[in-house]
């Protein structure tokens, strides 16, 4: 047994070494970090430190959910990820579908070029492309209102735009990169099918809607579950860069992240902020397995595992 594993090794030795890197980073920013997952359980202290601090056991879950903020910021992250996950998934996939019909090639790759360009764009840039075309004194949406005779639009007071706002921009920065699956899978099926389907006269939307979309399946399966399984986790970037601490957004935009980041810098509450954090986990761990769940009794071969 040993000398077999012995052998195995030093027949892949290359792509051991290739997976080192990776292995290492997930082992020092994914598995190392959850010793912190104590800090939930206590009362945290700057001279006790993580291992010196009290216990207080679930009083930290305690505060959050008297906080009047838990039911608020989870329906939201909720809400806003289920947007999100429809709205992407299909837009990736039409334009994942749309990239392979074209027949120039030349203009097939400077479009895809340019919807993948938003998505090396800092949220940061993003917020302030926001801030220019949202302002109320000076933004190009707002401009063109006030030209065309109708009153402007209070964006940064009045939360009922920002989730059509928010799935937007969330869309315009990752079509490019999240169609790039869609894009493999569509590359994956066998031509002899549609040439067999051309054979027979098939239009291009019926080639798409009987073989193109059934075949994408699998892919889109898997995609689906990789994004429920972070269905708790919220954008902190994109609402935190072009949210910020607007108090008179956050029943519409507050998320998990964005809860658990405030309680951290303006109360300096290690242990509640902890608490939140892992709340969020469990949540995504379950929400995971009862997907992946659902999915093996559709079909088995739809899963993760």
């Amino acid at each position: 047994m040993q000398d077999s594993f012995l052998q195995r090794f030093a027949k892949n030795k290359v792509f051991l070494i290739m997976l080192l890197p990776a292995v290492v980073y997930i082992l020092v920013f994914a598995y190392l970090p959850m010793g912190g997952i104590i800090l939930a359980f206590k009362r945290y202290t700057y001279a006790g430190g993580i291992f010196g601090s009290p216990w207080n056991g679930f009083q930290n879950f305690e505060f959050f959910f008297r906080s009047g903020r838990a039911w608020l910021v989870t329906r939201n992250t909720v809400l806003y990820n289920l947007l999100f996950i429809a709205f992407n998934t299909l837009l990736q996939m039409s334009v994942a579908i749309f990239l392979t019909e074209i027949q120039n090639k030349t203009f097939r790759k400077i479009s895809q070029s340019f919807m993948f360009l938003p998505y090396f764009i800092s949220w940061v840039v993003v917020s302030v492309i926001a801030f220019n075309l949202l302002s109320y004194d000076f933004g190009f949406i707002n401009n063109i209102l006030s030209n065309l005779g109708f009153e402007k639009a209070h964006f940064y007071t009045e939360g009922a735009y920002w989730p059509v706002i928010l799935t937007l921009f969330n869309a315009w920065k990752g079509v490019g990169y999240g169609s790039v699956m869609y894009l493999a899978a569509i590359m994956a099926i066998d031509t002899e099918v549609y040439e067999a389907a051309a054979i027979d006269g098939v239009g291009v939307f019926r080639r798409i809607f009987s073989i193109t979309i059934p075949l994408m399946m699998p892919t889109v399966m898997i995609l689906l579950l990789l994004s429920i399984g972070s269905i708790f986790k919220g954008n902190f970037d994109m609402f935190y860069n072009l949210i910020g601490n607007n108090g008179a957004l956050h029943r519409w935009t507050d998320v998990i992240d964005t809860f658990t980041f405030r309680a951290l810098i303006t109360n300096n509450d290690f242990g509640m902020s902890s608490a939140v954090g892992l709340y969020q986990s469990v949540l995504c761990f379950i929400t995971i397995l009862l997907a992946n769940r659902l999915v093996r009794l559709y079909n088995e071969d739809y899963s993760l595992f």
